[in-house]
C-alpha cells in the first residue's frame, strides 16, 4: 500500500484515486500521525501532499524527520516537494511571480520516476514558494521556464519532489508519473481491487448495526448517482434495518421526483419512503439570497424532517463524496474551506460526534461511486445521471428565492437538459445546467423594449469535480438553447454561456 500523509491540499484525495486506479491501495492519515501507527501500516512507499501553508512561515505544518528513516521511497508534491527540501538542509523562499495554471515541463532525464514522460510535457502549476536551493547530494530532474526545480531527487536514496501536481487531470501525463512511483520505485503490487471496498463496507455496515441491536439506517435518498449507490449498498447489507428516505423539497428540477420514485421501485426493487415538503423548504427559502444561508437552511429542513423518522439508537445515511468532504470542513489537514454543504450544517456535526452518521462513500470520487453502482448491479441510466447539488435549484438560482424565480430556472433548466440529451452530448459532459442570474437586461421583443432576467448557460467537463473546463460547445446548439429559452420562458430576454474553469471558479455559481 501506499500511505499519503495529508498537508491540507484540496486535491490531496485525487492522488488517492490515482492510485487505487492503478489497483494498488492507498490510505491518506493526517501529517502528525505518530511514527508508530504509520510503521504498523508497514507502507510501500510515502507520498507527502500539497497544501495551503508556507514552509517559511512559522508553525507551518512538519512530518518528524524519522518518517525519512523508513526505509520505503518518499514522493513530495509542491508543499511536500518544499518541506522534503526545508528538512533536508535545502532553501525555499516565496516568488516574485506565483505560478497558478498550465506550464510546459523540460526535462532530458533516463530516472525511472519520468519514464515515458514526454520531454516536454504540461504540468499544473499552484505555487508562492519554490525551491532555490536544494540539499546536499540532491539534483534536478526536469525544470518549467518559470521555475527551475520542479522535479528533484535524492542521487542515492529514492526521495523524489515535484513542484507541481501530478494528481490533476490537467497536467498530462500525471497518472503515468505517479505510476511510476508507486510501481517502478516503490515496487508496490497491482492486487487491490473494487471490490474489495464493497466487501469491506458491507462488512462495516454489519459490525455496526451488530453492536447497536434494535437501531435502523434511516438513508436520505436524493435519486442522484451518489444516495442511489448508497441506499443500494445500504440495502445489500441490511435490507431489513434499511429506511430510505426521500424528500421533495420543492428545488428539483422539472418531474425530478416522479422520476426517483419510479426508479427505486421499478428497476431496483427499493420501496422509497417520499415525503412531500415543497412548501416547507420554500416558505423557509422565500426571499433569502445568501449562497450560505440557503445551504444551512436546507441542511436544517432536511435534518428536521429526518430527525423525526430517526430514533435514539438509529444512524443517519449520507451519500457524502470526498470532494464535498473536502470543500465544506478541515478533514484531515489543514485544508482550507470553500464553501458549507447542505450535509454539514451543526445538527449533523452533532451526530457525527455521536457517532451517528454513516457515510461510507465520503473517501470516492464520482468515477469510483460509479464503478461501485454496476458492481451493486445498478442499472447504467441510473449511474450516469449528471451530478445535481443537495441545495438544488436553490444554489443555481443567485438573489433572492421566489416561487416565481424558481418556476422561470426550471422552466429554463429543462431546455438546457433537453438539447443537451438531443444532441448527443449528455453522456459527454460531467454537468450542464442553467443559472438565473440577480440582473437585468434591457432587449427588444415585439419592436418594443423589454427590461426582464438573464440566464447563464454552465457546461463542464471533468473526470472527478475537483477540476474542470467549460466545454466547448457547438455554436448550433448553443443557438437553440438560447432560442428556446428567450421564446419560451417568459420574462427572460438574454442568455450567456460561462466560460471559466474549475480552478479559479466553481463548477456550482453558489
Amino acid at each position: 500500500m501506499i500511505l499519503i500523509l495529508d498537508f491540507g491540499s484540496q486535491t490531496t484525495q485525487l492522488i488517492a484515486r490515482r492510485i487505487r486506479g492503478f489497483s494498488v491501495y492507498s490510505q491518506i492519515v493526517p501529517f502528525n500521525t505518530p511514527l508508530a501507527e504509520i510503521r504498523k501500516l508497514r507502507p510501500s512507499g510515502i507520498i507527502l501532499s500539497g497544501g495551503p501553508a508556507s514552509v517559511a512561515a512559522k508553525g507551518s505544518p512538519r512530518v518528524k524527520a524519522q518518517v525519512l528513516e523508513l526505509g520505503v521511497p518518499v514522493l513530495g508534491i509542491c508543499y511536500g516537494m518544499q518541506l522534503l527540501v526545508k528538512l533536508l538542509g535545502g532553501e525555499v523562499r516565496p516568488q516574485a511571480h506565483s505560478e497558478f495554471g498550465r506550464a510546459t515541463l523540460k526535462h532530458h532525464s533516463k530516472d525511472p520516476l519520468l519514464a515515458r514522460i514526454p520531454g516536454k510535457d504540461t504540468v499544473w502549476m499552484s505555487h508562492n514558494d519554490a525551491a532555490v536551493k536544494l540539499p546536499g547530494e540532491w539534483k534536478t530532474l526536469a525544470a518549467t521556464d518559470g521555475c527551475g526545480q520542479v522535479v528533484v531527487r535524492h542521487k542515492q536514496r529514492p526521495f523524489y519532489g515535484l513542484q507541481f501536481h501530478p494528481e490533476v487531470h490537467h497536467t498530462t501525463h500525471g497518472t503515468q508519473l505517479l505510476k511510476n512511483f508507486v510501481l517502478k520505485v516503490c515496487g508496490a503490487k497491482a492486487d487491490w481491487k473494487i471490490t474489495d471496498y464493497i466487501e469491506h463496507t458491507l462488512r462495516e455496515i454489519r459490525e455496526l448495526l451488530a453492536r447497536a441491536p434494535g437501531s435502523r439506517i434511516v438513508c436520505a435518498v436524493s435519486g442522484g448517482v451518489d444516495s442511489t449507490v448508497l441506499a443500494a449498498l445500504l440495502n445489500r447489507a441490511a435490507p431489513e434495518r434499511v429506511l430510505p428516505v426521500f424528500v421533495d423539497n420543492g428545488v428539483l428540477r422539472a418531474g425530478e421526483a416522479e422520476i426517483v420514485e419510479r426508479n427505486f421501485r421499478d428497476k431496483l426493487g427499493i420501496n422509497l419512503k417520499a415525503i412531500n415538503a415543497r412548501k416547507h423548504f420554500i416558505d423557509a427559502l422565500e426571499g433569502v439570497s445568501d449562497p450560505e444561508q440557503k445551504r444551512k437552511i436546507i441542511g436544517r429542513e432536511f435534518v428536521n424532517i429526518f430527525f423525526r423518522h430517526l430514533k435514539p439508537k438509529d444512524f443517519l445515511a449520507q451519500g457524502t463524496l470526498y470532494p464535498d468532504v473536502i470543500e465544506s470542513v478541515n478533514v484531515r489537514g489543514p485544508s482550507a474551506v470553500i464553501k458549507t454543504h447542505h450535509n454539514r450544517v451543526p445538527e449533523i456535526l452533532e451526530l457525527m460526534k455521536q457517532n451517528r452518521v454513516v457515510e461510507p462513500l465520503r473517501e470516492l470520487f464520482k468515477d469510483e461511486v460509479r464503478e461501485l453502482g454496476l458492481k451493486l448491479g445498478i442499472p447504467r441510466d441510473m449511474l450516469w445521471r449528471q451530478p445535481f447539488p443537495g441545495p438544488g435549484l436553490a444554489v443555481r438560482l443567485l438573489g433572492k428565492i421566489t416561487r416565481e424565480r424558481l418556476e422561470t430556472l426550471r422552466k429554463a433548466d429543462k431546455i438546457v437538459l433537453d438539447e443537451i440529451k438531443a444532441a448527443g452530448l449528455y453522456d459527454k459532459l460531467w454537468q450542464s445546467f442553467a443559472v438565473l442570474l440577480p440582473v437585468k437586461a434591457v432587449g427588444v421583443m415585439g419592436d418594443a423594449r423589454t427590461y426582464a432576467d438573464v440566464v447563464a448557460v454552465r457546461a463542464v467537463e471533468s473526470v472527478d469535480a475537483m477540476t474542470a473546463d467549460f466545454a466547448h460547445l457547438p455554436w448550433d446548439v448553443l443557438g437553440r438553447i438560447s432560442t428556446r429559452i428567450i421564446n419560451e420562458v417568459p420574462g427572460v430576454n438574454r442568455v450567456v454561456y460561462d466560460v471559466s474553469s474549475k480552478p479559479p471558479g466553481t463548477i456550482e455559481w453558489e
